[in-house]
């Protein structure tokens, strides 16, 4: 059966108003839906800062996952995470990336702001 027989389509397109979100109707530029999905998942409230080299060309990252910040606050974090390290990174779906193996600046960087930190992987 199709979406529409099953009466649950929706517009994703007016001529009045342009691209709308398929998940509340509103116009695109307006939409709040990607902010709430941007909001961080509750973990357990352990951060883990793992090393990894996989799909980096050998090249090794700090990854550091399950922060209670959300988006934006996850972003400044970040940068100031990165300035200590002097190295670059990135936020990718909800997860900090710093370049190089930075585990120990970071851990005692969060340990200091009194955040229950596990080195995870090997």
């Amino acid at each position: 059966m199709s979406r529409g027989a099953q009466g649950k389509s929706r517009t994703v397109y007016s001529t009045d108003k342009g691209r709308l979100c398929p998940d509340c109707g509103v116009v695109k530029a307006d939409c709040r839906c990607r902010l709430l999905k941007a909001a961080a998942p509750a973990g357990d409230g352990v951060v883990r800062i793992k090393r990894e080299t996989k799909g980096r060309g050998g090249k090794a990252v700090t990854l550091v996952t399950g922060l209670p910040d959300d988006a934006a606050t996850l972003k400044k974090r970040a940068k100031v995470l990165k300035q200590r390290c002097g190295v670059g990174g990135a936020i990718k779906d909800g997860v900090i990336e710093i370049q190089g193996d930075q585990r120990e600046i970071i851990k005692s960087m969060l340990e200091a702001e009194g955040l229950t930190v596990k080195l995870a992987g090997g």
